[in-house]
């Protein structure tokens, strides 16, 4: 086990980050959800369109599906493919297989069957629970499809007896790999308790009403379902495959939504069309790229100080680590912090074997209940992404983030941008990072998004694409503006205007498909 060397300074930061957390509940989301399920049986626990579900009602339909998984060999401790579309039946299955003490997957079948049968594969998943059981049964004829139709539960079913460990699999997900083959990422019950119990970057209880914006496919949505439904608060899914602004502020003013997650893209969006969409909102969760500091200074001038929360975390640290409410003016910043530690997470800046004092370049790393155990099928790579450390004489284990960072003398960690971001074009080292900063302070540029392609003689070259907020960005107007901030090797080779920036499934800048639009898949 390696040591981490300290000095007084680095030691003195990392002791004032990482502070001591209140105990928070051994349980699992079975023992929680019923809990408040017992507590509140007439309160509205989910909404979806004009359907409503009472706590008593939802616990009830879960319970009679986890016996219908249970009758169709699921054990506690087997993986069960879940593909519902959004809707009460998503929430009822995710609770039945909860329920069983198996772990749920969720998969798209919209996607290819090699890519599905890979995915089913990787995680010896042993049954499928889908509102699509005859189409999903004649594609995977080996396993076992079991329907979600709540007309055929009994909804006065009590609970099953069997407990489930804290340290027992809740879900798992897959994250896109280097490789080209994804990665299973494994998420434990108690990353989850962790997560919404108590929580210090917003207020979860019995009042907490939490849209359900996410797909299901992406962690974002462990929060918004078990955020609510933990606490006895309200999960409203969302209506419709795609946010449209008008109706996301239908649904927040009629359910009277108390906070909500938002991508840092539809953040920007919504700051530059229609700001007044979250007015009624207490607290504005954003997160999952780095954030525009002219957006986010705009955002603060519209809703005032503290409402909106930038938060930061991988998926393999059960959603969200860090956090940071907008406090005060961001103007003349470098970048906006990911800040502080969430409740039950520490965080360490680490370079070269030691910890970093304020102002230091390192990499951000994770410890905490909040780690997952490693990736499916890959020791390898887990070996390497998470590693136990002697730190000031305590065993701890470490998640490498990839992502680089420093601590501000308030012990608020500014991020960086990826390790990997650094790249080298014409032997120079360029951090995209610090382009994108400069890009968007161009007072006629709305978003802009910096990525590297490949010519077909090999060369690598910095593009940039640009969303205007006015007529006078054009791609010469953005390169002059660029030479009086960044040495000319820095400045982009192609900048491109753009209507809009698409957007991948979860919500963040779509680089492939920015590329192919120039004739360069990648």
């Amino acid at each position: 086990m390696d040591k981490i060397a300290l000095s007084e300074a680095a030691l003195s930061i990392h002791r004032k980050i990482n502070g001591v957390d209140a105990a928070y509940p051994e349980q699992s989301l079975k023992g929680l959800f019923e809990a408040a399920a017992g507590r509140r049986p007439d309160a509205v626990a989910l909404v979806h369109r004009e359907r409503s579900l009472t706590y008593r009602e939802l616990n009830g339909l879960a319970n009679s599906l986890s016996g219908r998984l249970t009758a169709a060999g699921v054990e506690p401790g087997h993986v069960v493919g879940l593909s519902v579309k959004r809707s009460p039946e998503l929430i009822v299955a995710m609770l039945a297989i909860i329920k069983s003490g198996a772990t749920y997957l969720p998969v798209d079948r919209a996607w290819p069957d090699e890519r599905l049968s890979g995915i089913l594969g990787q995680a010896s998943c042993t049954a499928l629970l889908t509102d699509a059981a005859d189409e999903l049964a004649e594609r995977f004829t080996g396993m076992r499809v079991v329907p979600v139709d709540l007309a055929a539960l009994d909804a006065d079913e009590e609970n099953p007896a069997l407990r489930v460990d804290p340290d027992a699999l809740a879900y798992i997900v897959f994250t896109s790999g280097s490789t080209g083959s994804p990665k299973g990422v494994p998420i434990r019950h108690r990353g989850i308790v962790r997560l919404v119990t108590d929580p210090t970057f917003v207020t979860l209880d019995e009042n907490a009403v939490i849209p359900q914006l996410a797909s299901v496919f992406f962690d974002a949505a462990a929060f918004e379902i078990w955020g609510a439904l933990l606490n006895g608060g309200t999960c409203v899914l969302y209506p419709s495959d795609h946010v449209r602004l008008s109706e996301l502020k239908r649904l927040v003013q009629q359910n009277g939504v108390t906070a909500v997650f938002v991508t840092t893209a539809l953040f920007n969006v919504i700051v530059d069309e229609a700001p007044g969409t979250l007015d009624t909102v207490r607290t504005i969760l954003t997160g999952g790229e780095a954030h525009s500091l002219g957006h986010i200074e705009r955002a603060r001038n519209h809703y005032g100080d503290g409402k909106v929360v930038s938060v930061y975390g991988p998926t393999e640290c059960s959603v969200f680590a860090t956090y940071y409410p907008v406090v005060a003016s961001v103007r003349g910043e470098s970048a906006l912090p990911i800040g502080l530690p969430i409740q039950h997470t520490s965080m360490y800046i680490v370079a070269d074997g030691a910890l970093c004092a304020p102002g230091e370049i390192g990499e951000v790393c994770l410890a905490g209940p909040g780690l997952s155990p490693g990736y499916l099928g890959m020791p390898e790579l887990t070996g390497r992404k998470y590693v136990e450390y002697d730190i000031d004489g305590e065993k701890t284990m470490l998640y490498h983030t990839g992502d680089r960072g420093f601590c501000r003398e308030d012990g608020n960690v500014v991020f960086q941008g990826r390790l990997d971001d650094q790249v080298k074009v014409n032997g120079f080292r360029i951090e995209l990072g610090e382009i994108t900063h400069f890009m968007n302070e161009v007072p006629y540029v709305k978003q802009s998004y910096v990525t590297t392609s490949e010519k077909e003689s090999g060369e690598k070259v910095v593009v940039a694409f640009v969303v205007p907020a006015g007529a006078d960005c054009t791609p010469q107007a953005c390169h002059d503006h660029l030479v009086t901030k960044v040495p000319r090797y820095m400045v982009p080779g192609e900048i491109h205007v753009r209507d809009s920036l698409p957007l991948t499934g979860s919500g963040k800048v779509d680089r492939k498909a920015l590329l192919a639009g120039l004739g360069n898949p990648e």
